[in-house]
C-alpha cells in the first residue's frame, strides 16, 4: 500500500502544485517521515496516512481548522498558525499580524515570536455554545501590506466536566392506593450540560418491591423517565415509599447525580386527568404581542363531581424564563404570550403542563407543549469598519484597497442575507471578498485638485420584507502628489524702466500659482541665466526667491541697452520638482542725460575772389567781401547720444559783444552759417561767431561752438578753412577743402531713399493687416506722429514697445529728419544741402 501511495504521489499534479511553496515543503517532509517508518505495523501506517491526507486537504484549502479540549490550561498548544497560513515568522510584526474573534477575543492568542496559537484563558464549552453539538471559535487573521484575511476555525471539544443534575433533590409524589399495577408515573429526568457520549445518561433505581424505573424515547426524540407500579399499593401497609434514583453519564470517568423520590399513598380519588395529546406542537412568530394565543390544552377526568374538575398549571420544574414568556389559564387551558419572544434568544420552548383534579387527594395528568419560534426581520444589519488605510494618494493605482468592511445580521434565512452598496458617483466601489466581508477599493483615478475629500456612505440592506438597512460613513482624504507645475498668469510681461535708475530698485513682481498643496505648492523663483553681450544677466537684474520681486542691480543706460529680455523660472518644492518659465521684456526709457556733442567737420567753400588768412594769432576762415546775402560760409555739426526729442537739436547764434549786429545768421535746425546781407567795408575784417547747440529734452542740455571768419578782399588768393571749437575748449578741427556742388545729387538720393522707405512701410503694413497674428511675430505699433516745419520734417514713434523678431538686420530709428532744399544764393550753384543722420537705433539684445 505504501509503494502504491508513493507511485500515485509521483504521478499526481495536485501534490506538486497545490498551496504555497512552504506548505508543499512541509507536506513532503511529513510524507518522508511516514515512508521512513518501517518498524511499526501496517495499521499504524494507515492511520498516519489518513492523518496526512487530512493535513494535505486542510493545507490546500483556504480554511484552517484546529481543535482544542475545553478547560485546557493557559498556554496549551493549539497549532502552528503562521506556518499553516504560509506566513513567515519574520513578517508577522511588520505586517501587523492580528487575531480577531467576535465576542471571544481573549480565549486564544498567538505568539508572534514562533507563530504558535495557544490557549490564553479558560474555555468552557457549555458557556460558549450551550448544548449545541458543534462548537467552534471562528477567528479572523488579518495582515497588512498587502491586506489579507484568513479564516481559522478552532473546534472546542467536550470533556466530561458536568455531572447529571435532577431538577429537584427531593421529589414528592402522591399516589392513590387504587392506582392499578403497571401504571406509569412520569418524572423529570436529569440533565447533563455536556454533549455526545458525555451527556448520555443511564438511570438506576434502588431496590424495592413496588416500583421499577421506566425509560422511553418517543418519536420526538424526547427522553421520558417514569416509575412503573409493580403491584397494588396498600396505604395501610405502607403509607410512604422512599426511592433513590441515580443518573450516570457516559463520560470517562463517569459522573453521577441522584434525586430522592418521596411517594405518599392517597386514598379515594383513583382517576387522574388525561390530555387529548401527550405532545402539543405549535409555531409562533417572534415579537408576538402580549395576549397572543399560542395553544389550547385540554384534559378530561373520568371521575365525577369535584374529582372531575380540572385545574391547569405549569409543571413545578418549569424554568423562570418560560414562566416569564407564557401564561396558562387554569380553567380553560389557554396558553397566551405575556413576554417578549425573541427568535435569536430561544428558538424552541418545551413546556410541561399538568392537569390536576379537585379530588381528595388531587390527581394530575401531564403533557408536553413544544412552541417553535419563527424568525421575523427585526434586526438591523450591523456594519463594522475593520481596517482603514488613509489618506489615499491621488495617483494610487486602480484597485487599491481603502477599507475592509464586515457586515452581519442576527436574523436567519433571507432576513439575515445582507448586501452592501455605496454612495453613487464616487471613484470607489465595494468588492465582496469573503462571506460577510467587503473591500472598499479605488475604481477610477483621483484628482486632489478637483476633490480633496470624499464622504462615502456604505449601506447594508438585508433580504427581509420589508428590508432593514444600516449605514456607515467613511471619510476618504485624498493626499496630494506633485502633479501640477507652477503657472504664470501670462507667458510674458512687458516692463518699462527709466534709465539711470538707482541700484537695487524694484522694477516688477512675477507671481506663479501652483494648484498642489503644502510643500508641493511652495514656489521659488530664479533667473534663467544667460549672457547679455559680454556680461552675465545676473549682473543686471536679480529676483527674490520667495516673493518673485525683480530688482535692477545697477543703473540702466538707454544708450547702451534699450531692451533687456530674460526669463524667470518658477519651481515648486515637490519631489520631483516641477517648474515653468515666464519671459520679461524690460524696455529702458530714455532720459535727457547726454548733452549735444560737436563734430569737427570742415566745410570747404569755393570763393569767387582771392583772399588771405587773417592774422592776430587766431585761426580764421577767409570769406570774400564780395559774397551776397544768403551765401553759406560755414556749417556747425553736432550729435546727441539720446533719442527722440532728447536728440532733436537746434542752433542759435549768440549776439555779438557790445550789441553790434552781425552780418551772419545760423539755420535753426541745420547749423549752416550764411550771410544776412552783402558784406561791406564797414564790417570788421575778423568775425567771431558763438553758436549755441541745444536739444529738446527736459531740462534742455546745450553746447557752444566758436567759428572765426576772416573777411578778405575779392582780389586776394583764397585759402578757405573753417574751425569749429567746442564749448569753451576753443580747439579747432579739420582743414578746409574745396566745396563741390553736390546738392543736386544729395536731393536725388534723399528723395529715392524716402520713396523706398514709404513703399516699404506700405508693404509692411499691408502684410501685417492681411497675415494672421502668430506667436513670435512682431505686433503692430501705434500710428507714427509726423511733424513738419519750414526746415524739414521729423517723425517720432509714440509707441516704444516692440517685439524683437530676430537679432539680424539693420536697426530701425525712432527719429527721422529730412533737410529741406534751400533756395539758391546770389552766386549760382553755390548751394549746399545738409544731410543730418541721427543714429537713434535701439540697442536691443536678443536671446
Amino acid at each position: 500500500m505504501v509503494r502504491l501511495f508513493k507511485k500515485k504521489m509521483r504521478n499526481s499534479n495536485y501534490f506538486l502544485k497545490f498551496g504555497r511553496r512552504q506548505e508543499r515543503h512541509n507536506i513532503w517532509k511529513r510524507l518522508a517521515i511516514v515512508f521512513s517508518w518501517r518498524e511499526e505495523g501496517s495499521g499504524a501506517r494507515r492511520l498516519l496516512l489518513s492523518l496526512l491526507f487530512l493535513t494535505v486537504w486542510k493545507t490546500g484549502s483556504g480554511h484552517v481548522h484546529y481543535s482544542v479540549l475545553e478547560e485546557a490550561k493557559h498556554g496549551t498548544f493549539v497549532g502552528r498558525i503562521a506556518q499553516d497560513l504560509g506566513l513567515e515568522l519574520a513578517e508577522l510584526v511588520p505586517r501587523l499580524f492580528r487575531l480577531e474573534s467576535k465576542g471571544h477575543g481573549d480565549l486564544l492568542e498567538v505568539n508572534l515570536q514562533n507563530g504558535i496559537l495557544f490557549v490564553n484563558s479558560r474555555i468552557d464549552r457549555e458557556e460558549l455554545c450551550g448544548r449545541t453539538l458543534e462548537c467552534s471559535i471562528h477567528l479572523e487573521v488579518i495582515v497588512d501590506r498587502p491586506l489579507q484575511v484568513f479564516h481559522v476555525e478552532v473546534e472546542v471539544k467536550d470533556i466530561n466536566d458536568n455531572q447529571p443534575v435532577f431538577p429537584m433533590a427531593v421529589k414528592k409524589l402522591f399516589l392513590f392506593e387504587s392506582r392499578p399495577p403497571g401504571s406509569r408515573i412520569p418524572l423529570e429526568g436529569a440533565s447533563d450540560a455536556d454533549i455526545g457520549a458525555n451527556s448520555l445518561l443511564t438511570y438506576s433505581l434502588n431496590s424495592n418491591d413496588y416500583f421499577t424505573l421506566d425509560i422511553k424515547r418517543n418519536d420526538e426524540n424526547i427522553k421520558s423517565l417514569g416509575l412503573v407500579l409493580k403491584k397494588v399499593l396498600n396505604r395501610e401497609d405502607t403509607p410512604e415509599h422512599h426511592l433513590l434514583i441515580t443518573a450516570v453519564d457516559g463520560g470517562k470517568p463517569e459522573l453521577t447525580g441522584t434525586t430522592q423520590v418521596k411517594i405518599t399513598i392517597l386514598d379515594v380519588n383513583d382517576n387522574a386527568p388525561e390530555f387529548e395529546r401527550t405532545v402539543y406542537k405549535v409555531s409562533l412568530f417572534e415579537n408576538a404581542p402580549n395576549g397572543t394565543l399560542a395553544v389550547i390544552v385540554n384534559a378530561s377526568d373520568l371521575d365525577e363531581g369535584v374529582n372531575k374538575d380540572v385545574v391547569y398549571s405549569f409543571n413545578t420544574d418549569t424554568s423562570a424564563d418560560t414562566l416569564s414568556k407564557f401564561y396558562l389559564d387554569p380553567v380553560n387551558g389557554y396558553i397566551n404570550v405575556k413576554g417578549n419572544i425573541d427568535f435569536e434568544e430561544t428558538k424552541l420552548y418545551e413546556i410541561q403542563v399538568e392537569a390536576t383534579d379537585k379530588g381528595t387527594p388531587p390527581m394530575s395528568g401531564h403533557c408536553t407543549v413544544l412552541v417553535e419560534i419563527l424568525d421575523t426581520n427585526d434586526n438591523v444589519p450591523e456594519l463594522v469598519i475593520k481596517s482603514l488605510s488613509l489618506p489615499v494618494l491621488e495617483d494610487a493605482p486602480l484597485g487599491t484597497v481603502v477599507a475592509l468592511i464586515s457586515v452581519s445580521d442576527r436574523d436567519s434565512g433571507a432576513n439575515g442575507q445582507v448586501t452592501c452598496s455605496l454612495t453613487p458617483q464616487v471613484p470607489f466601489k465595494l468588492v465582496s471578498t469573503f462571506k460577510n466581508y467587503y473591500s472598499l477599493v479605488l475604481d477610477s483615478a483621483l484628482d486632489r485638485e478637483s476633490v480633496a475629500n470624499y464622504a462615502l456612505v456604505v449601506t447594508a440592506r438585508d433580504g427581509g420584507s420589508p428590508s432593514l438597512s444600516a449605514t456607515a460613513s467613511v471619510s476618504v482624504e485624498v493626499a496630494d502628489v506633485n502633479d501640477n507645475a507652477p503657472a504664470f498668469a501670462q507667458p510674458e510681461y512687458t516692463v518699462f524702466v527709466k534709465e539711470n535708475n538707482p541700484p537695487g530698485c524694484h522694477i516688477f513682481t512675477v507671481s506663479a500659482r501652483d494648484a498642489d498643496a503644502q510643500e508641493n505648492a511652495l514656489v521659488s523663483y530664479s533667473l534663467v541665466e544667460r549672457r547679455v553681450g559680454e556680461r552675465a544677466l545676473s549682473s543686471y537684474v536679480s529676483v527674490h526667491a520667495e516673493s518673485g520681486k525683480v530688482y535692477a542691480l545697477q543703473p540702466l543706460d538707454h544708450e547702451e541697452l534699450e531692451l533687456l529680455q530674460f526669463q524667470v523660472s518658477a519651481r515648486d518644492a515637490g519631489v520631483p520638482p516641477l517648474g515653468s518659465n515666464v519671459t520679461l521684456q524690460v524696455f529702458v526709457l530714455d532720459e535727457n542725460d547726454n548733452a549735444p556733442a560737436l563734430l569737427p567737420l570742415p566745410l570747404p567753400l569755393p570763393l569767387p575772389l582771392p583772399g588771405a588768412r587773417g592774422g592776430g594769432g587766431a585761426l580764421s576762415e577767409p570769406v570774400s567781401r564780395a559774397v551776397g546775402a544768403g551765401h553759406v560760409v560755414a556749417k556747425v555739426r553736432a550729435v546727441d547720444a539720446d533719442s527722440g526729442y532728447n536728440a532733436w537739436l537746434s542752433y542759435e547764434l549768440q549776439p555779438a559783444a557790445g550789441g553790434a549786429r552781425s552780418p551772419f545768421r545760423v539755420a535753426l535746425y541745420t547749423g549752416e552759417i550764411s550771410t544776412t546781407r552783402a558784406l561791406d567795408e564797414a564790417d570788421a575784417p575778423r568775425q567771431r561767431l558763438l553758436v549755441l547747440v541745444k536739444d529738446h529734452g527736459e531740462p534742455a542740455l546745450t553746447a557752444t561752438a566758436t567759428v572765426l571768419l576772416s573777411l578778405v578782399e575779392s582780389g586776394q588768393a583764397p585759402r578757405p578753412s573753417s574751425r569749429v571749437l567746442a564749448g569753451g575748449a576753443g580747439a579747432g578741427a579739420g582743414a578746409g577743402a574745396a566745396l563741390v556742388d553736390v546738392n543736386v545729387y544729395l536731393i536725388v538720393a534723399i528723395c529715392a531713399v524716402s520713396s523706398l522707405l514709404v513703399l516699404t512701410l506700405l508693404l509692411s503694413t499691408a502684410l501685417r493687416c492681411s497675415a494672421p497674428p502668430s506667436e513670435g511675430a512682431c505686433g503692430p505699433g501705434k500710428p507714427t506722429l509726423v511733424c513738419s516745419s519750414a526746415v524739414g520734417s521729423w517723425s517720432y514713434s509714440q509707441q516704444r514697445r516692440q517685439r524683437v523678431c530676430s537679432g539680424e538686420g539693420p536697426p530701425k530709428a525712432d527719429l527721422m529728419a529730412f533737410s529741406p532744399s534751400l533756395p539758391p544764393g546770389p552766386i549760382g550753384g553755390d548751394r549746399e544741402q545738409l544731410n543730418v543722420k541721427v543714429d537713434l537705433s535701439p540697442k536691443v539684445s536678443t536671446f
